[in-house]
């Protein structure tokens, strides 16, 4: 066998073990990826169970909210919500809009765990914020945390706008 030939076939070997080891690491890519949607899943899943009943308790303490899930494109969670009709001899009739709406946002390319909230006191908007986490890092403590300081901030500025 010449010299060319010998070169050529270790060259044809190095090239299958490069191959290889790209489609091992196609197929790692891949189930991380499963995993990591496995993951978001399971998050978004507890996490919106959980604001949903958070919201439900502050309803609770302020007649007139209505309590309603969210299940759609900018994610799972839930929303409470309240128009206020009132009469003002100067003004007139005025509606007075208040809501609180929080979410899991749904899985996103950067594989992270996003929660998105917005709130509203009586037709003025008080925060629109989102916290989140690479799913590989995620804290699920913090993200409760969040969540019931968001909430407790939302009750302390609608209780003082009474």
């Amino acid at each position: 066998m010449s010299d060319f030939e010998q070169r050529l076939n270790e060259a044809i070997q190095r090239g299958r073990r490069i191959g290889s080891a790209h489609a091992e690491a196609e197929a790692k890519r891949k189930l991380n990826e499963e995993e990591l949607r496995r993951l978001h899943a399971v998050f978004q899943l507890d996490l919106s169970e959980y604001i949903k009943k958070g919201l439900q308790k502050l309803a609770e303490h302020f007649p007139g909210f209505t309590l309603a899930t969210v299940v759609d494109d900018r994610g799972w969670g839930a929303a409470i919500s309240r128009d206020n009709l009132e009469f003002d001899a100067r003004r007139g009739r005025a509606n007075q809009f208040s809501r609180l709406e929080m979410v899991i946002r749904p899985l996103s390319e950067y594989f992270v765990l996003e929660l998105a909230a917005k709130a509203t006191v009586r037709n003025k908007e008080i925060f629109n914020r989102s916290h989140f986490q690479t799913l590989d890092e995620v804290d699920r403590a913090s993200f409760v945390d969040m969540i019931d300081s968001w909430m407790l901030e939302f009750a302390e500025r609608y209780a003082a706008s009474r």
